[in-house]
């Protein structure tokens, strides 16, 4: 079951294909693209199964910096990704995502 746009905080941004996640769930660690992201969550391309709810701590690898963040798994596509709710975020952080979100949207 996909997440409808209506159903979003805020919307979703395509990243360069240079940005990658660093992340970590339980024993489970992987760096996966970006396929999607936005300021309340992102969707990783991922083949490593990750249970529904589970936590997961970030970091974002960005052009305009890192970003260090905790999100849950709020759905999942095997063998292709999933997708996650940010949940914790220190403001220096949120504020870098904020701004490599604006700077995505003007391109």
């Amino acid at each position: 079951m996909s997440v409808s746009q209506e159903q979003r905080k805020y919307p979703r941004l395509k990243p360069p294909q240079t940005v990658v996640a660093a992340w970590q769930s339980g024993v489970q660690r992987d760096v996966s693209y970006v396929e999607s992201l936005g300021l309340s969550g992102l969707y990783l391309r991922t083949k490593k199964k990750v249970a529904l709810r589970s936590l997961v701590q970030l970091l974002l690898d960005m052009p305009l910096g890192q970003v260090q963040g905790r999100a849950v798994v709020r759905w999942v596509s095997e063998q292709h990704g999933m997708g996650l709710q940010i949940v914790a975020m220190e403001q220096e952080d949120r504020a870098r995502l904020f701004r490599q979100l604006k700077a995505l949207e003007a391109t």
